[in-house]
């Protein structure tokens, strides 16, 4: 990537963009052969399933296999059959890629939760994947959409269809276009549509593309020769095609003879059969300068098979602008494919990545290797950085950093450095997971790790990077736990204990705190101590255990006491005494938001004191004490007028409106309705998020138990509807 490449604009989205392979279809006039492939595919979508035969409706959607070795041009004919059927799924083309470059099957979790994010629908952080696939499955129900399932597992057939099965719509308007090495066993009524070699004539066409028509003209026989020296596989003729295009005086027959010659004829993949494509690719490599040599041999490290200028200059140790007309080179040669963004950024042909890493072994030392991925993390270590950097205020020590970086790591907006991160994600998030499973660069690992959850934060949101942050969080928790670190530990627990409590997995949560207490007193950590006990009380106080939740509570507030944190706790006083309100217990309730208005006056918390005092006046409401609710209130008022919290003070005076109609008052409650409509602007009021039932009564703690007291207990987050009162109902 070019200086100029990091200062490109452009909008900034909250998805992840979807793989390379799940870019544009090649156009119609890019694609050539396969007629009678493409006929029987076509022919097979319409043909009676075994259910129709039987005389039942087809349960789930109708699956295509398309099988060939890597470089077959088994995607091709897929995409292309996608653009000539397209029109009949109105829904649109899904698209995934079910297997890593390095042959690793990627788990059906990540893959159905990038078919949702495509689709637009909202999955939970850390949902399993049976919840994932039957999410999936309620997307499509109603929707007639093509899915290209790329690069099914092969082997016996039983991991594919592993892999496919759960992905399968219930829905026969669907259609699912699986791409793999072998068959789908356990996957009914699918019929294989085997690829071998491209006939002649399309073989000469995709050559001619490359290296000009004339040239195979004006020699058929030796182009003929060629196309055999190929075995007809389209990624070795895309090679050989490249390889006469940078020599425009190099003749076919010479290449031809150069092929079958080949000291290294070897084979693609380990007891599979020659096709040619090892050939042509060791001829087209021993023709590379020397540096371009070693760029290609290192993009066998490109996490997920993605690559930059930024990613292949690390790697080679070499200028951004030097990598990128390097790469731009070996697109030229067919070495490498380039993927339409916004920003410069490349694939590495899955049938090449064995090839590659097969050179890297033998013609580069271990500890170079080593050094190459290291240089790689700590640049996108150095970019993520520079990319949360520059959404700090232009004042803040961040920026100051920033502004010291070279040019190439600068995003000029925040709005630019937001599309780096969405084009660049999957890339990131796999440079994340190869630094774990390396096990040997955990430093540099974490360090990704935590600049990737802060970058993914600081454009997105805790809430729209969680599945994210949940991936990151449990990579941490795996380093911490290799390396034994206790506080690490606990902190990756306590961040997967938050993500599981707000997706309603509350049991999990529970679990993740209390291991997280265990790890944070392993480490002596006084703050994720008291953090992990005060999360275990609000675990069960969502589960309506408020015994349970009060005694936690009181542990954490004892451990903020010993510790002289006066603010923190106030603030668990007021948890207590909630749920304390919640059970009914009155009396304790009004304790300890007497405890909390005190914490808060010795703190000087002007705001979260009237907070205090006015769920205090609620509190003595709920025991039947007006007249005390009524100088409570008073009290709260005059704070409230202080701290200047006009949401609260209009609250309040609606409170006071409906103590003086409990006491007789119609006169005086008219005068404070009319005081809070004046404080509101004419504002209606609205029902209350107290601990308050509808009807008044306390209730118990639901779904966001904790958070309807948000103005008290962390007064840093509430929200304005957190100060509004309801009446109270005659009963209580």
């Amino acid at each position: 990537m070019t200086d100029q490449a990091l200062d490109t604009d452009g909008a900034a989205s909250g998805a992840a963009p979807p793989p390379p392979s799940a870019a544009a279809d090649p156009g119609p006039g890019q694609f050539v052969g396969r007629h009678r492939e493409l006929k029987e595919l076509r022919a097979d979508i319409d043909r009676a399933g075994l259910d129709t035969l039987a005389g039942r409706k087809a349960p789930r959607a109708r699956v295509l296999l398309i099988a060939g070795r890597p470089g077959s041009g088994r995607t091709a004919l897929a995409e292309e059959l996608a653009r000539q059927i397209q029109g009949d799924y109105p829904d649109g083309v899904l698209r995934a890629r079910l297997t890593d470059p390095d042959g690793t099957p990627v788990p059906t979790e990540r893959t159905a939760r990038e078919l949702l994010d495509a689709l637009g629908v909202p999955a939970p952080a850390g949902a399993d994947e049976d919840d994932l696939s039957a999410i999936l499955r309620t997307a499509l129900a109603d929707r007639r959409a093509l899915l290209i399932l790329d690069d099914v597992a092969a082997g016996d057939g039983s991991l594919g269809a592993e892999q496919v099965d759960p992905l399968l719509p219930d829905a026969p308007d669907c259609l699912a276009v699986a791409v793999s090495g072998g068959p789908l066993t356990g996957i009914p009524d699918v019929r294989p549509c085997t690829l071998g070699g491209l006939d002649t004539k399309a073989a000469l066409d995709l050559l001619a593309r490359s290296a000009g028509s004339v040239r195979i003209t004006v020699d058929p026989r030796s182009a003929e020769s060629l196309v055999e020296a190929c075995g007809g596989h389209p990624a070795a003729l895309v090679l050989a095609g490249g390889w006469l295009a940078a020599r425009p005086k190099a003749a076919v027959a010479d290449l031809a003879k150069q092929v079958r010659e080949h000291p290294e004829s070897g084979t693609d993949a380990p007891g599979g059969p020659d096709t040619g494509l090892a050939r042509v690719f060791r001829h087209a490599y021993t023709g590379l300068p020397a540096p371009a040599a070693r760029i290609l041999r290192l993009l066998s490290l490109a996490p997920a098979g993605y690559v930059d200028p930024h990613t292949a200059s690390a790697l080679a140790g070499c200028s951004v602008s030097a990598a990128h007309a390097t790469l731009d080179d070996l697109v030229a040669l067919g070495l490498l494919r380039s993927v339409a963004s916004a920003l410069p950024q490349y694939e590495v042909p899955g049938c090449l990545v064995p090839l590659l890493k097969e050179l890297t072994q033998t013609q580069d030392r271990p500890g170079e290797v080593q050094l190459a991925r290291a240089r790689m993390l700590e640049r996108t270590v150095r970019l993520l950085q520079s990319c949360r950097a520059v959404t700090e205020p232009a004042d803040s020590a961040a920026r100051k950093r920033l502004a010291g970086l070279p040019r190439a790591l600068r995003f000029p907006t925040p709005r630019a450095a937001a599309e780096w991160l969405r084009i660049r994600q999957p890339a990131l998030l796999a440079a994340a997971r190869l630094a774990v499973a390396d096990g040997e660069l955990d430093t540099l690992a974490r360090r990704l790790m935590s600049a990737l959850a802060r970058a993914l934060v600081a454009h997105r949101g805790t809430e729209g990077a969680a599945a994210e942050l949940y991936g990151i969080h449990q990579l941490v928790l795996d380093v911490a736990e290799r390396r034994d670190l206790p506080r690490e530990q606990a902190a990756a627990l306590l961040n997967l204990g938050d993500l599981d409590a707000r997706t309603g997995r509350t049991h999990d949560a529970l679990a993740r705190y209390r291991a997280a207490l265990d790890c944070a007193r392993a480490a002596q950590d006084p703050y994720a101590t008291g953090r992990a006990m005060e999360s275990v009380g609000g675990a069960h106080q969502e589960l309506g255990d408020f015994q349970r939740a009060a005694d936690w509570y009181g542990r954490a507030l004892a451990h903020r006491q010993a510790r002289g944190e006066r603010a923190d706790a106030a603030r668990l006083h007021g948890r207590i005494a909630t749920v304390h309100t919640y059970a009914g217990r009155y009396g304790e309730a009004l304790r300890n938001w007497s405890s909390a208005a005190a914490g808060y006056r010795k703190t000087g918390d002007v705001p979260s004191r009237a907070r205090a005092l006015s769920e205090m006046a609620r509190v003595q409401e709920y025991a039947g004490r007006p007249e005390e609710s009524l100088r409570t209130c008073q009290e709260a008022l005059e704070w409230a007028r202080r701290a200047e919290d006009t949401r609260l003070l209009a609250a309040l005076q609606v409170r006071l409106a409906d103590t003086q109609d409990r006491l007789g008052d119609p006169a005086a409650a008219r005068l404070h309705r009319a005081a809070a409509e004046r404080i509101l602007g004419g504002e209606p009021r609205t029902g209350s998020v107290g601990p308050g039932g509808r009807d008044g009564s306390p209730g118990r703690a639901g779904s966001g138990g904790s958070a309807e007291v948000a103005g008290l207990d962390h007064p840093d987050e509430a929200g304005p509807s957190a100060y509004e009162i309801r009446s109270a109902s005659g009963r209580d």
